[in-house]
């Protein structure tokens, strides 16, 4: 994976800030992005510059058309979670602040097989 520009990692940032879900399965954890079809630019952004992460789709339901692009396992730990760490903070958003760490306490043993 390249390096991010600064612009780069503040639209990751941004984007998941506002429109992401951070979470998991039960075993492993995973950052979800769901958003309309009309947005496929951005999601093809986002693949090219974590080309480990998956993107699923178009979906259609209940007559919306929609995207998910989805980063877990070592795609997440490695590629997005550092992006994730340095920029989501409370002083900016401290709903999705708390998502991410409470994802990152939840799975903790996991991030640490995979970082290790």
């Amino acid at each position: 994976m390249e390096q991010l520009s600064a612009f780069e990692r503040g639209v990751v940032v941004g984007i998941l800030i506002g429109e992401g879900s951070f979470g998991g399965d039960g075993k492993q954890p995973q950052v979800t992005l769901r958003m309309h079809t009309r947005h496929e630019a951005l999601f093809r952004w986002l693949i090219e510059r974590f080309p480990r992460t998956r993107l699923y789709g178009p979906y259609g339901h209940g007559g919306r058309s929609y995207y998910q692009w989805m980063a877990r396992g070592v795609a997440l730990v490695e590629d997005v979670l550092p992006v994730l760490e340095e920029g989501v903070r409370d002083d900016l958003d401290s709903y999705a602040a708390g998502r991410l760490a409470e994802m990152c306490e939840r799975y903790a043993s996991y991030i640490a097989r995979i970082r290790s």
